[in-house]
């Protein structure tokens, strides 16, 4: 382990938002990309697909030497696995919902392979919501993946409308957690983001489309009708931890808690690409410890910066343990080291 590392070497690390990519996925989308239009998630995948995005692309469909090697050499333990947004939510239902199938059995395999080093999260097909929740079902009770990943919205629809409800029962049920990760915000709204200076994406986009999924699960009842049911956002919550006050003070619909309360009883929140000591303490104090998980956001930010903000962090050292690892072990039902 480097010098730069050497704050609390010992302390493990598990990071929680970790991108991987499958072939199947890739050349789907290679021929969508091709003539993008105004689809922001497509142009964005353009991107990926240039040549300026080779290394990018590469770690992304790497599960062995080189994101091992990485994770070795910044000192990281574990990551759990997710495929990259959008996932299979621009594809038809159909499409989608045996692509799901297929990496997800992939990324069984990888785990398999490597248990102490990788865990994943499901992918699943929101455009047929009953496929979707048989789908969460063997991911989880045969496949033993640890969660579910949902790239927000599909086709601009959101979790909290009625035609999703298999799919928040199935997590429910199984005591599943659903992690929203971000996609662009579906056309036309995403045209606000547009323009020369280009708001889409994880500039933006990303957490503004995100956070408003969040809301809506809240403001919608999703957690009167489910209390249990726990989603996780990355990149310090998606701005929600630093609204709670307002949220509560504008609020004048009918649920049984507050909306900060939910945020607090029913959100767990990653560190993913925000290694910024001021907002990790910000988000300690407004949330807790017990609300905090550790995550780079590998490929797209760096590994080495990542853990040396972990590692460096000024926190109590039985609340950094908790970010760092044991939260990841106890909501992704990880082993323990």
């Amino acid at each position: 382990m480097t010098a730069a590392l050497a704050a609390n070497p010992t302390r493990r690390l598990v990071a929680t938002e970790e991108a991987c990519a499958f072939a199947e996925q890739v050349e789907a989308i290679r021929p969508l990309a091709a003539h993008p239009g105004e689809d922001p998630d497509l142009v964005m995948w353009s991107r990926f697909l240039s040549p300026n995005y080779a290394t990018v692309m590469r770690r992304l469909l790497d599960l062995e030497d080189e994101r091992i090697g990485i994770m070795d050499q910044a000192g990281i333990d574990m990551q759990v696995l997710s495929m990259t947004s959008p996932g299979v939510q621009m594809f038809d239902a159909g499409t989608a919902t045996s692509m799901a199938r297929s990496t997800n059995d992939q990324l069984a395999a990888a785990v398999a392979r490597r248990p102490t080093r990788y865990a994943a999260l499901a992918s699943i097909a929101p455009q047929d919501p009953e496929e979707a929740a048989k789908e969460i079902e063997r991911a989880v009770t045969r496949l033993k993946l640890s969660g579910v990943i949902v790239n927000s919205h599909t086709r601009g629809q959101y979790l909290d409308e009625p035609r999703f409800r298999p799919i928040l029962e199935a997590a429910a049920a199984l005591g599943t957690p659903i992690y929203i990760h971000p996609r662009n915000p579906p056309f036309p709204a995403s045209k606000v983001l547009d323009g020369p200076y280009n708001l889409y994406g994880a500039i933006w986009g990303f957490h503004v489309e995100t956070g408003i999924h969040a809301m809506r699960l809240i403001v919608n009842g999703v957690f009167d009708v489910f209390p249990d049911l726990q989603i996780v956002l990355g990149h310090m919550g998606e701005a929600l931890p630093f609204w709670l006050y307002r949220m509560d003070y504008m609020w004048r619909g009918r649920l049984k808690r507050t909306p900060s309360e939910y945020v607090k009883n029913n959100f767990v929140v990653t560190t993913s690409g925000v290694n910024d000591h001021a907002v990790l303490q910000f988000c300690h104090g407004v949330l807790g410890a017990d609300r905090l998980m550790f995550a780079v956001d590998y490929p797209y930010q760096e590994t080495m910066e990542a853990a040396r903000f972990m590692r460096t962090a000024p926190l109590p050292d039985p609340d950094l343990d908790k970010i760092a690892s044991r939260n990841a072990e106890r909501v992704f039902r990880l082993p323990r080291a």
